[in-house]
């Protein structure tokens, strides 16, 4: 008879992946460390400081990293869209039973520790989404087939980014959470991945590039660049009637992005127009009052040099002159210790991280696992380069966290959820037959 061998669910999981995760890990609780270093509290392990409350979190993190490689990988499949519509459900229900954190009700709080639902949104939207375009025989592009009828052409792009919508309304209409809820157009880059036609990527690069001019430019002179363009394209065309319409079709439409643009901006709530003015470098600034974050995050990263000052003898991170320097700017303690040495250290990590998810999906038996595993990747890169982005002033200031740097339980917890998964769907391959 033969003996039964024992199950292992550390069997095949990827060392290197978990190996970076650690060190990303440990790298950002010593920059905690160091952001809210004070002579006063100099033991590491002080649990009332917020290095110590970070402690918890990460032993937290690892026994949560544990649980998800001893569940079964047919259960995040089974169970995607549970995941997806609890986490919707608890979204919704925060704004009314949670309490009230910075001016934004986001936030479950049991004692000195709170959990932020949207945070969590992250992972099963990308469970949702991966369940959704695993389906037997589906294609982001439905359209490739040349069905006439246009909701059936497009209904899974529809679909799909419906699944991406619906959180990012509910999070950002309901908890005013700007920041996390554009998180979510992250995902667009897995779905270009399963086939997302290529005219929706340039169509939102060309809205962004018009949405930038009609703040800086004025808008009479863009409907005339805009019709005057047009109307040159039709020289180097065949001037057909399809082609007529579709070349006036964009200038109503590039028009009417103007000045919808115009339009919104102007109801906009004063602090999220100073944002977009101080990105933009619009009018004058001022450094002392809605200049002073991105500013102050500035003269720490340059302080720092090529070498940095060394670790925990940063004076714009020790004197608290970087507001949110322990969560938001926690890059900027990294660039005033470390230097441009330190910075590029921490930003070639991150990246390496990244690319090996991505040679880890590719290599992946079952398409759930390697949606899932693109997803993973794209909401870590939008998270790296929108928080680098934004201390060195090339991202507006929307509050979103460095990966496994941030202080901050949620976000450590939905990153290594979001990891963890991806991790023990990729040790699964070698028993999935093809």
């Amino acid at each position: 008879m033969q003996q039964r061998q024992s199950y292992n669910p550390f069997a095949n999981i990827d060392l290197f992946c978990v190996l970076f995760y650690l060190l990303l890990v440990l790298m950002g609780w010593l920059n905690i460390y160091a952001a809210v270093y004070n002579e006063e509290h100099k033991n590491i392990f002080d649990l009332s400081q917020k290095y110590g409350k970070q402690l918890i979190w990460i032993g937290s993190a690892l026994v949560i990293a544990t649980i998800i490689l001893f569940i079964d990988a047919d259960f995040y499949t089974v169970f995607a869209y549970v995941f997806y519509g609890f986490f919707l459900l608890l979204c919704i229900a925060v704004p009314f039973l949670g309490r009230e954190v910075k001016g934004s009700r986001s936030w479950f709080r049991f004692g000195d520790f709170g959990i932020q639902p949207a945070e969590f949104m992250k992972f099963a939207t990308n469970l949702a989404l991966a369940k959704f375009l695993s389906n037997a025989n589906l294609q982001v592009d439905s359209g490739r087939r040349g069905v006439s009828n246009f909701f059936s052409k497009y209904r899974n792009t529809i679909i799909a980014l419906l699944i991406l919508g619906l959180p990012l309304l509910i999070i950002k209409k309901l908890q005013d959470e700007t920041g996390l809820a554009i998180v979510f157009a992250a995902f667009v880059f897995t779905l270009y991945r399963e086939g997302l036609s290529v005219n929706f990527l340039l169509f939102g690069f060309a809205a962004a590039v018009l949405f930038v001019l009609a703040l800086l430019v004025d808008n009479t002179y863009l409907f005339i660049i805009i019709s005057s363009v047009c109307a040159l394209s039709l020289l180097f065309i065949r001037r057909n009637r399809t082609n007529i319409l579709l070349v006036v079709l964009i200038a109503v439409v590039g028009c009417g992005m103007v000045k919808a643009t115009s339009t919104v901006y102007e109801k906009l709530e004063a602090h999220q127009k100073i944002r977009i003015d101080v990105l933009l470098g619009r009018g004058t600034i001022n450094l002392k009052k809605e200049g002073y974050n991105v500013n102050q995050a500035k003269i720490a990263i340059g302080s720092g040099g090529f070498w940095g000052k060394g670790y925990l003898q940063g004076t714009q991170t020790k004197y608290d002159f970087v507001p949110e320097q322990d969560t938001d700017f926690i890059f900027c303690t990294v660039g005033e210790e470390w230097g441009f040495i330190g910075t590029s250290i921490v930003i070639l990590l991150q990246l390496t991280l990244i690319l090996r998810i991505i040679t880890m999906a590719e290599r992946q038996r079952s398409d759930f696992s390697r949606i899932y595993g693109y997803g993973v990747a794209s909401v870590l890169f939008f998270h790296l380069a929108i928080n680098v982005g934004m201390t060195i002033g090339l991202a507006p200031v929307i509050g979103i966290p460095l990966p496994f740097f941030s202080y901050g339980g949620s976000s450590l917890w939905s990153f290594t959820i979001l990891l963890f998964i991806f991790i023990k769907l990729d040790a699964n391959r070698l028993s999935i037959l093809r």
